[in-house]
């Protein structure tokens, strides 16, 4: 029977993602059922409420391999009545609906690719849209996503923007997609008038940005990565390094990593992956990561669309055995920014969804919005 088709996993044509996992070895485990008494204890075990392990643990020991893989395989990728696949709904396997709440969005830069594609997107899910943003170089007010927008540039008082949006829109949120450069002072200027945010700027002194947050008792979400499979993927590997330390000691990595040409730092998401392969067992550090910026080696080398050599992002993870006989090779390849947008609304969605329960916890990461099971 066919365990996986393209319908469940692969191309996701609205986000514009291609994801990928190719094995170079495979496993081969499977042993026809000794009886029918067999096939009954099978069909037994499918419908086995009890809560203990050991109870349906005989059951799972009975079926071979491939029978098991099917049936988890099955449930996997299912889909409810949101179209959304069931594996994908939360922790405790339950469909938690994101309640409705109350929310003034503020987006900076909303004049830059990401920052539009959140505003579009957050409008697109009824989201408010804040009518001033920070930005770079001054610029004339202008209508985006059917708001006529007022920039601030760096020469004005932001502190005067921050109190006044915050006494005009009690259910402020603040989205930043920036540059590297402007991470921490944006932080600190969100802190200071206790703007709840979503930070989607990668770079800036991360272990600063995420100490003054936790000490300023500020509700936020900081994470380099918003898009919400890829970071399952990611939460898979740090499951998988963290569960099997050293499976992989002695292997080889090479991860090659191609952005568009704008994208001056090395990805975050990268970063973290590279950070289960060491606990996997890699020596390899996070220098060593190839980034592609050339948009000639990016078509020909990384097979980017040419239509999308403006916004994508290709990440591929090598792993080759010590005799070079084994090898294991991942990759997520992203066109467009839409999974990103949509991943930064959830974000943004759980975040007030929080801050109206008055939740203690007030930091959070893409991690713990998927753990939610708010997806939209």
């Amino acid at each position: 029977k066919q365990l996986l088709t393209s319908n469940n996993f692969g191309t996701h044509g609205s986000l514009g993602t291609v994801a990928s996992m190719h094995a170079l070895s495979t496993v081969r485990a499977a042993t026809p059922l000794a009886s029918t008494e067999g096939i009954k204890r099978v069909q037994r075990s499918s419908v086995v409420k009890s809560a203990s392990p050991p109870a349906r643990a005989p059951y799972a020991a009975a079926l071979p391999l491939q029978l098991r893989t099917n049936s988890l395989t099955q449930k996997a990728c299912s889909r409810n009545s949101y179209g959304m696949p069931r594996a994908m709904r939360g922790m405790n396997g339950v469909v938690q609906a994101m309640a409705k709440v109350e929310v003034d969005l503020m987006v900076n830069d909303v004049t830059g690719k990401m920052g539009h594609a959140v505003a579009t997107a957050a409008v697109a899910a009824g989201i408010n849209l804040v009518p001033y943003c920070l930005t770079g170089p001054a610029r004339e007010p202008e209508e985006i996503c059917g708001t006529m927008m007022t920039f601030i540039d760096s020469t004005q008082d932001r502190d005067a923007l921050m109190v006044k949006a915050k006494e005009e829109f009690p259910n402020l949120i603040v989205v930043d997609y920036t540059v590297p450069m402007c991470v921490n002072a944006n932080a600190e200027l969100y802190i200071k008038h206790m703007i709840p945010f979503v930070m989607g700027t990668t770079g800036g002194d991360r272990d600063k940005l995420l100490a003054d947050v936790s000490a300023s008792g500020n509700y936020a979400v900081i994470a380099p990565q918003m898009g919400k499979q890829v970071v399952a993927f990611q939460a898979a590997m740090k499951i998988m390094g963290d569960t099997f330390p050293g499976a992989f000691a002695g292997y080889t990595l090479k991860v090659t990593e191609s952005h568009q040409s704008s994208k001056v730092d090395t990805s975050g998401t990268a970063k973290a992956i590279v950070e289960s392969f060491q606990d996997l067992g890699l020596d390899y550090d996070v220098e060593d990561i190839v980034m592609v910026r050339d948009p000639k080696e990016q078509v020909e080398k990384m097979k980017v669309p040419e239509e999308h050599l403006l916004g994508h992002a290709y990440h591929t993870y090598e792993l080759t055995s010590p005799d070079g006989e084994v090898g294991f090779r991942f990759e997520h390849n992203i066109c467009g920014r839409g999974i990103y947008a949509n991943g930064t609304v959830d974000a943004v969605l759980c975040l007030a969804k929080k801050i109206r329960e008055g939740s203690e916890k007030k930091l959070y990461n893409m991690i713990e919005v998927l753990q939610e099971g708010n997806m939209r």
